[in-house]
């Protein structure tokens, strides 16, 4: 039986005109917008300092906000007070606009080996013993053989950001979990760090302790190349703050207020603002008054224009960004001598860049996380305000004032509004980046807000699986004529990923694939019918938040489900393994749809339990499950129950219906078993019942199913987990 189920699964799921996977769509087509304008929602995050400490307490009224002379209307506002509670990521999602973003910035070019080393340690000390469980921290490097390079997204995985802060400056220091939008580095559990996340430099790598491990790597992969010319130094502070300029305009994508947790020794700020040196200003200034014109270095005296240009390109893209510069100087953290050359005092570029963004340069600090609490406890409360004006979608820039209200300003004297300087109109799709669009899909989950452009819905349970993990089938059941929606040309690239997130932000298990589909072929099934896509996740014992999220590739038109989903220790236990307890259990109820009803997609094989059997059957008839389903009133509709390891003998089925908000309602519906399959697989059965709601009003319900079997101490009793249905109108 097993042989037949994998059959199923290989030749179950053919879609004419998929064409393969590709990371990212090119664009094919540009659209021409001309003048067509659009109204957008924009959401400012705003703070309100006093006396060093947020103010709380204020309401829509005291805001104004303005764009040049034109007051704009606030239709929306919120407030987190990130103080006040500390929400569980899976279960009260924070508004995107109200969350803080981290981007842990290491700067390999500018600073000396051991203080990278020990950078490190600080930035983890942070993470570790500052940041709210709600903050999103990425991680990413600078040298000028690389520019900025991306290790992590915004992720809330301390885990994964332990990971890559540790993969910092040392070459393939771990396996990349081919995670599509960068959330994760790999899922296996961090050895190398100690207790509450302090890294370690005990443990061996080649004979050596993994402190002098990295750093002789750091040694080998830093530029140490000692800089004698003056041009050469400007150069590279040239494509230095260009790089960042350009980490600025990616940075814009992101709502919220962001801060680049700068780790650095800093630049010579005598390239872009001249001399600090006394003496070396008097030797200029005689040389030009004697007429010995040859000795003059101008650049050197006022620094460089172009310098200094650049630095100002720089400092207003962040600004443009909502980036605010938090530069730590990691030359004051090292312990010891250096192991490289000596290196003139950055701390002044360094202000300069913390300065002209809004942020502070912490140097000298012992406990640097302390230092940091100071200005994490500042930017704890935001109110975010929602305007919606109606713009161009050409990517232009719009520049934003924030004011409190007279009789607000009056009540809070003295009190200093910190707000976003602007917006970027939007621009179609497909003329943005692959990173901007991996960063934006990456956005939409780490939100774990629902929202869509088409209609979609999510399935998803945990059948048994092995090796400590469940097999948990996925389903998302997608409208294809609103996927498909202003797609041009012949092919629609669709992107989908999915992510398994624990209460405390980890992430436990995830997929990503995008999907080419031949339109020509496709289109007419795929707009009448809709396209379910079968993919599976394999999660350890736990409670977590199911995120799919499903995108056009060309219009940028997306949805993203959300749905708890919690893996029992019935669902974890080895069945291979002689000693395991093998504890009964069922699953939700599935609503089966025949297979010719959808264009059905299945996941490309991944995963330890890859070959798993396909799960959805009924007397060998493999099917497909409803993740919406609608059952007039009265009506009978079938469902399929997946049991493991039931009692023998009679079962007795009864439904307990609910309403959305967990009310149960009495007598909701009848349920009549019909039959008892095999379920192919040692120990799991199909239990095949009729379901007929009663009296039910239209609106949505849970139906649950209780299961029970045997008599007096043999008496088993099981629940299963809810499954979601409605109930139309009636049609007259």
């Amino acid at each position: 039986m097993g042989n037949v189920r994998r059959g199923f699964l290989k030749t179950l799921f053919v879609v004419v005109g998929v064409l393969g996977d590709f990371s990212w769509v090119s664009a094919q087509t540009t659209p021409s917008f001309g003048d067509r304008t659009d109204v957008v929602v924009v959401e400012v995050p705003v703070q309100v300092v006093r006396e060093g400490q947020p103010v709380r307490g204020l309401t829509a009224a005291d805001f104004e906000i303005s764009e040049g002379r034109n007051r704009l209307p606030i239709t929306g506002f919120d407030v987190v007070d990130l103080a006040a509670a500390t929400p569980a990521l899976a279960d009260s999602p924070i508004a995107p606009a109200a969350r803080r973003h981290f981007l842990m910035l290491f700067d390999l070019s500018n600073a000396e080996t051991k203080s990278v080393f020990a950078a490190r340690k600080a930035a983890f000390e942070i993470v570790e013993k500052s940041l709210h469980t709600a903050d999103l921290v990425a991680v990413a490097t600078y040298s000028s053989a690389s520019g900025t390079r991306l290790l992590l997204g915004f992720s809330s995985d301390r885990v994964q950001i332990a990971r890559a802060i540790e993969s910092v400056g040392v070459a393939d220091a771990f396996d990349r979990a081919g995670d599509p939008l960068r959330l994760a580095i790999d899922l296996d559990e961090i050895s190398s760090f100690v207790g509450a996340g302090a890294i370690s430099e005990r443990s061996t790598v080649k004979g050596k302790t993994r402190g002098d491990a990295v750093l002789d790597e750091l040694k080998e992969s830093l530029d140490r190349s000692e800089i004698n010319s003056r041009r050469e130094q400007t150069q590279r502070l040239s494509a230095y703050t260009r790089s960042l300029a350009d980490l600025a305009k990616l940075m814009s994508n992101f709502d919220g207020r962001k801060y680049v947790v700068l780790l650095s020794e800093g630049f010579d700020s005598s390239l872009f603002a001249g001399t600090a040196d006394a003496t070396k200003t008097r030797e200029i200034n005689s040389a030009a008054e004697s007429g010995e014109v040859w000795k003059v270095d101008s650049d050197q005296r006022f620094g460089s224009t172009q310098s200094a240009n650049d630095l100002e390109h720089m400092l207003d893209e962040l600004r443009r960004a909502d980036c605010v510069i938090e530069a730590v100087d990691i030359g004051g953290l090292r312990a010891g001598g250096n192991l490289g050359h000596s290196r003139a005092d950055g701390t002044d570029g360094l202000f300069t860049m913390a300065d002209q963004t809004g942020g502070e340069l912490f140097r000298n600090w012992n406990d640097l996380a302390e230092a940091m609490r100071q200005m994490l406890a500042r930017t704890s409360v935001t109110y975010v305000l929602s305007i919606s004006p109606e713009v161009l979608r050409d990517g232009s820039y719009h520049r934003l004032k924030v004011t409190l209200s007279d009789a607000a300003s009056k009540a809070q004297r003295g009190a200093r509004v910190v707000a976003r300087p602007g917006y970027y109109a939007p621009k179609p799709f497909d003329q943005t980046d692959g990173v901007a669009r991996m960063l934006d899909a990456a956005e939409l989950v780490m939100s774990g807000k629902e929202r869509s452009d088409f209609p979609a819905a999510l399935l998803a349970a945990p059948f048994r699986g092995v090796g400590g993990k469940s097999f948990v089938p996925v389903v998302m059941e997608i409208d294809g004529k609103g996927l498909a929606a202003g797609t041009q040309g012949p092919t629609l690239p669709v992107e989908i990923y999915a992510y398994a997130i624990t209460s405390d932000g980890r992430i436990a298990d995830f997929f990503g694939q995008t999907l080419g589909l031949d339109l020509a072929k496709t289109r007419e099934p795929l707009e009448q019918r809709g396209l379910k896509f079968f993919g599976h996740l394999e999660l350890p014992l736990g409670d977590y938040s199911l995120r799919m999220l499903v995108r056009n590739g060309k219009t940028g038109a997306h949805a993203l489900s959300v749905t708890p989903i919690g893996v029992s220790q019935a669902a974890v236990a080895d069945p291979t393994d002689p000693e395991a307890t093998l504890l009964p259990f069922v699953l939700r109820p599935f609503f089966p749809e025949p297979l010719a009803k959808w264009l059905v997609v299945r996941e490309s094989p991944r995963g330890s339990l890859r070959d798993e059997p396909y799960p959805f059957l009924r007397v060998d008839q493999p099917y497909i499950p409803a993740a919406r389903t609608s059952i007039a009133a009265g009506a009978e509709a079938e469902i399929s129950i997946v049991g493991y390891d039931l009692p023998e003998g009679e079962l007795r089925l009864q439904a307990k219906v609910s309403t959305f908000d967990g009310r149960e309602v009495i007598n909701g519906g009848d349920l009549t078993l019909k039959a008892r399959e095999s379920g192919g697989e040692e120990g799991r059965e199909v239990i095949v019942a009729s379901f007929v709601p009663r009296g039910l009003a239209a609106g949505k319900y849970r139906l649950r199913v209780e299961v029970a079997g045997g008599e007096g101490a043999s008496l088993i009793a099981l629940v299963s987990a809810d499954a979601p249905f409605e109930v139309p109108l009636a049609v007259q």
